[in-house]
């Protein structure tokens, strides 16, 4: 059926059914995380920085109340249904601005499985610095939901240590070699150069997050999620796992035995980022991968319960060492979490 040029807007549970699995992002999420990303440091004079926030986060979702007509040629027309987002992330220690992102979550029901439990979704967002990216991928609901979403089965892989450009992602989280990495490390070319937000003289990390070691939280920062998970019950939840890519290499890095690459398969993963020239010279974003859950939280009561989104994200940023040796050339895993829930009038 032709989709129609005049599209008059559908009462509110008729947009969020077309919403699909996506529908309960709809709100405003508030909440708390943390921000790992080492970048280049030319003036500071150290072949890096590794920058370590604590962040709190504001989230705003608000459906597209019409249909997105995709008008085919080839095939036939589609129709798309979709929220804006406009992400909001400051630094908790000093209130100072880290991140802003608009842009658009859509659901691709033409896409869907047949038997309707996996559905066709993608995120387009745009950052400031001058990056744009289409990650594609799925959405499942399991109803109701029993374990721990973090298994290695359910979760996007995580890693914080830098690996060279076109290697496997190394896997789980190393120390990485660089100084900032190693908290034990209290030399001048680490505690300079590793710090929530840059300033001078730093500001100390805690040693803890959460009750989780701050070491811990740089090799791993997902375990920032499992622990905000400690004292709840999740009685169902959506899983939604984005990525720019189709797959990924990772290997198993010392000191378990050396096992051959692995693959980490995105279904329905795809699309891409573009960068400014700057940042193609000086620090590419090359890939985006992360994986939101849509959590409702068992209450006390029956009518008390509460909805949670948690996210994991990575960025590859490409960079070299500087000053740069031939074959110096890195891959820089920008790493991010949050645990958010719904606030007064965010329904």
């Amino acid at each position: 059926m032709a989709i129609p040029s005049i599209r008059i807007s559908s009462d509110r549970a008729t947009v969020g059914a077309k919403l699909g699995f996506l529908a309960e992002l709809s709100g405003t999420w508030e909440g708390q995380g943390f921000n790992l990303i080492a970048r280049p440091d030319k003036q500071g004079g150290s072949p890096l920085f590794l920058e370590l926030n604590q962040t709190f986060e504001i989230l705003n979702l608000v459906p597209i109340s019409s249909s997105i007509p995709n008008r085919g040629d080839v095939v036939d027309d589609i129709e798309l249904f979709g929220l804006t987002y406009l992400q909001k992330i400051t630094d908790r220690v000093t209130g100072g601005a880290l991140h802003i992102e608009p842009g658009i979550w859509i659901h691709i029901p033409s896409q869907d499985t047949d038997d309707g439990k996996t559905q066709s979704v993608a995120r387009m967002g745009n950052i400031p610095h001058g990056n744009s990216l289409l990650a594609q991928g799925t959405a499942i609901k399991l109803d109701p939901f029993t374990g721990n979403p973090f298994d290695p089965d359910v979760r996007s892989a995580v890693n914080t240590a830098p690996f060279p450009v076109g290697d496997p992602m190394h896997f789980p989280g190393t120390l990485s070699g660089f100084p900032p990495y190693d908290l034990s490390n209290l030399t001048p070319a680490a505690v300079n150069f590793r710090t929530p937000a840059g300033n001078s003289p730093a500001i100390p990390l805690p040693d803890t997050i959460l009750g989780v070691p701050m070491q811990d939280v740089i090799l791993d920062p997902t375990k920032l999620l499992t622990a905000a998970l400690s004292d709840q019950v999740i009685e169902s939840m959506v899983i939604i796992n984005v990525s720019t890519v189709a797959s990924l290499e990772q290997e198993q890095q010392p000191p378990a035995p050396p096992l051959p690459p692995t693959t980490i398969n995105f279904n329905g993963g795809g699309g891409g980022v573009e960068n400014i020239p700057f940042l193609q010279a000086n620090a590419n974003a090359a890939t985006v991968f992360a994986t939101f859950w849509i959590e409702k939280i068992k209450g006390p009561t029956p009518d008390t319960g509460f909805l949670q989104l948690q996210y994991v994200q990575t960025v590859f940023l490409n960079f070299p060492v500087l000053p740069s040796p031939p074959g110096k050339n890195l891959t820089w895993p920008h790493v991010s979490v949050a645990t958010l829930q719904k606030v007064f009038g965010g329904q």
